[in-house]
């Protein structure tokens, strides 16, 4: 189905939004995700402020912020997604793919 309503006007009177400064992930296995985001995607571990006294770890690269964080209790989480669900919560990266990219992002599929 074609969404075909027409676009609203942006209202003035809204903040100036410059740019999409992070996300944070809630992860099962923070050195996992940290390999993950790092090694197939490229971003770049970053210092972290060491007030928190929770474990996690901040990338950055593309001009976006990846704070990952780990659960507290990995067990609780809800079970793993097979599936993509286009209505689920997610982040999505636009990439020029090519066969031995495809090959090595299929290699750290689980």
């Amino acid at each position: 189905m074609v969404n075909t309503k027409p676009v609203e006007r942006v209202r003035s009177g809204g903040l100036p939004l410059a740019a999409l400064n992070h996300i944070s992930v809630v992860c099962r296995s923070l050195e996992s995700s940290v390999r993950f985001y790092r090694d197939v995607l490229g971003f770049v571990p970053i210092r972290r402020p060491g007030s928190f006294d929770f474990d996690g770890a901040w990338l950055f690269n593309y001009g976006i912020g990846i704070h990952l964080l780990q659960a507290e209790d990995p067990e609780s989480m809800p079970p793993k997604k097979t599936e993509i669900n286009p209505k689920d919560n997610h982040i999505s990266f636009q990439v020029c793919m090519h066969g031995h990219h495809a090959a090595a992002l299929s290699m750290h599929a689980s």
